[in-house]
């Protein structure tokens, strides 16, 4: 008798989003509301909201854009520190700068068309070229970015803790 496959797990999230940006006049033109939303998870810390400034945006506040821009490295860095830990290579500092693209399209929409991780890690023992090689993995087995419909390409740097070849910052605590 055959085993059947493991089933899935399935894994939910749930938030609550609040837009905070009436004025006393609602949605009454393009310019009466402000922008700003609070994403509330139970538990955690208000993340207050906006729309980026392009789109009438509060600056000082998170944008969709660069949420799931931050999502996506940080899905990425997570696998990544996995990885490493299973495969013997101790990461000692992990920076990121990630970039995303989005292009408008003529009818008022847009879309995202890419996103650039630039991935920074020194390492305190490990193989290098292992370590390079396991950011691809990370990649493949990232949630997020198995769930976009655009490239998200990767620029790493791997160097030894504290060597002069290391990205600047890392391997050492501030």
């Amino acid at each position: 008798m055959t085993e059947a496959p493991p089933r899935p797990r399935t894994h939910r999230y749930a938030i609550e989003l609040r837009w905070t940006g009436d004025d006393g006049v609602g949605t009454r033109d393009y310019r009466s509301y402000r922008r700003d939303h609070v994403v509330r998870v139970p538990g955690k810390p208000d993340l207050p909201g906006s729309a980026d400034p392009t789109f009438r945006g509060d600056r000082s506040r998170y944008n969709p854009e660069e949420l799931l821009v931050a999502s996506l490295a940080a899905c990425h860095m997570l696998w990544y520190l996995h990885l490493c830990a299973v495969n013997g290579v101790v990461v000692v500092a992990y920076e990121d700068a990630p970039e995303g693209t989005m292009e408008e399209t003529p009818d008022g929409g847009g879309r995202f068309t890419g996103v650039t991780l630039r991935p920074r890690v020194a390492i305190a023992s490990g193989d290098p070229a292992r370590a390079l090689e396991l950011h691809g993995l990370a990649h493949r087995r990232c949630f997020v970015a198995s769930s976009v419909n655009f490239p998200v390409r990767h620029e790493p740097v791997v160097a030894p803790a504290g060597a002069p070849a290391a990205p600047s910052g890392l391997g050492t605590k501030s």
